[in-house]
């Protein structure tokens, strides 16, 4: 006769969460890193009178060169036929990665557009572990690699026309209207300097009447968003905190790599300093490091945000 031994039901709650967490893994690492989405908005952040304006909003794409469908997807975005980008930084994943920039936003060279650097335009990636994300914003470790940050700058504004806006400013004209761009370095390397962006406001024009002005960087920090909103910025735009990357399903961002509130990681909100708000849009970016080729519940994104007029 064959006795049967009942499993314990601690092995069988083990062997259950280790299904589902290799089924995550499957997921993330598989599948929802390719699901490439665009999120549509609208956001009254214009003054008074201002046509609207369809922003396409790209962040960290962390770019390696063999990232083909990432690549591709990136090129189709010019089909949205927006009136500007917003590149919030973080363009390059790999000391060739340039080569997959070129072949992903080559499409766009001649609609306007502005940039900022995120740490990962000029040093390579490295490994980390995880978990030291919950411990606070990540830190550089050792001497990192350069990559030809300069070669990226050239690309975006002699062959794409766009303009560069680490800590400087300047004044566009898009679809009609006038907008004056602020924006800064990298504030998770504190390579942020607004001294020179508020001389480089100082140097433009008195604006005309009906001027709008738009605020840029890679990482939101709160005194990066507090100090664009005493500047007069009418919208915000960052990316830098890959919306989590690894969520949990109906709670959201565990982390965010920088000080913003959580809630505040991914999307657009309004981000409030001494009594004014604004729009806030923080890109969840379409890529990762290629030391951490995963997302779930966080899938890779661009914005297209039309911003209108306040009434």
């Amino acid at each position: 006769m064959t006795r049967r031994v009942a499993a314990h039901p601690a092995l069988i709650a083990l062997g259950a969460v280790g299904a589902v967490g290799v089924g995550a893994a499957v997921w993330g690492v598989g599948i929802e890193r390719y699901l490439f989405t665009v999120r549509e908005t609208t956001a009254a952040a214009l003054v008074p009178g201002s046509a609207p304006v369809r922003v396409l909003h790209i962040s960290d794409a962390h770019m390696a060169p063999w990232q083909r469908r990432k690549q591709q997807w990136l090129a189709s975005l010019v089909e949205l036929e927006p009136d500007l980008i917003v590149n919030t930084g973080d363009n390059l994943g790999h000391r060739e990665g340039l080569a997959g920039i070129r072949r992903a936003l080559a499409p766009f060279a001649g609609i306007p557009g502005v940039f900022v650097h995120g740490s990962n335009d000029v040093h390579a990636p490295a490994p980390r572990n995880p978990l030291n994300y919950f411990r606070g914003p990540s830190l550089e470790h050792g001497e990192p690699e350069l990559l030809d940050t300069a070669a990226m700058d050239a690309f975006f504004t002699d062959e794409l026309g766009w303009v560069d806006l680490n800590n400087t400013a300047a004044r566009m004209d898009v679809g009609g209207n006038s907008i004056d761009f602020v924006g800064v370095d990298d504030p998770h390397r504190g390579w942020d300097d607004f001294d020179a962006l508020t001389s480089a406001i100082a140097s433009l024009d008195a604006p005309p009447a009906g001027g709008s002005r738009i605020a840029v960087a890679h990482a939101p920090y709160r005194r990066v968003l507090d100090s664009f909103v005493a500047l007069d910025a009418d919208a915000l735009f960052a990316g830098h905190t890959h919306g989590g990357q690894v969520c949990l399903p109906g709670f959201g961002a565990l982390v965010a790599n920088c000080d913003i509130p959580l809630k505040q990681a991914k999307g657009l909100s309004s981000w409030s300093h001494r009594g004014r708000s604004v729009p806030l849009n923080v890109s969840a970016g379409c890529g990762h490091s290629i030391h951490a080729p995963i997302r779930f519940a966080c899938r890779p994104e661009a914005m297209l945000l039309t911003l209108t007029a306040r009434s």
